[in-house]
């Protein structure tokens, strides 16, 4: 690999040693605001919904509906994680889930300004893993994208 493309993934430096299988994956700052500003949102609008003399009961339940909505859409955005285990990973993202062999990946990416991993996958195709995502907390993003890539790297046997 060139120098240059060393400067610009910053996975390439040194890999880790390797996790214990099995190993997820997941933001967990990220998910901790998420969750708990739902639940807070919820609380927030059953309390008001509960205190305000001049609401109808539909009113009421409008109120506790949309604090549920909101909190199942923040529930349903934390959902993202990788799990590694002896015969592969699986990656959930927000609406759907993939099960991958470790010789279908190809390589780990995690370049600057990239929301998430990227699996580069055997059939040719990317596979975006937004259980490694360096929003909030961008060194674990990269430790955790490097112990997934040294996992890949261990697992995968590569015909020279």
């Amino acid at each position: 690999m060139s120098s240059l493309n060393r400067q610009k993934d910053p996975l390439v430096s040194e890999l880790p040693a390797l996790p214990a299988l099995p190993v997820t994956f997941r933001p967990k700052r990220t998910r901790a605001v998420l969750l708990g500003a739902g639940a807070a949102m919820f609380v927030v609008l059953t309390v008001i919904s509960l205190l305000l003399p001049t609401l109808s009961p539909g009113e009421r339940t409008s109120f506790i509906f949309t604090g549920a909505l909101l909190l199942g859409v923040l529930m349903l955005l934390s959902r993202p994680k990788v799990v590694a285990d002896d015969s592969g990973v699986t990656v959930v993202n927000i609406a759907s889930s993939r099960r991958l062999a470790w010789a279908e990946i190809v390589q780990v990416t995690l370049r600057p300004g990239d929301p998430w991993v990227f699996l580069n996958l055997s059939d040719g195709t990317s596979l975006a893993a937004l259980g490694i995502q360096p929003g909030i907390a961008r060194e674990q993003a990269v430790a955790d994208a490097k112990a997934l890539r040294a996992l890949v790297d261990a697992r995968t046997p590569r015909g020279d």
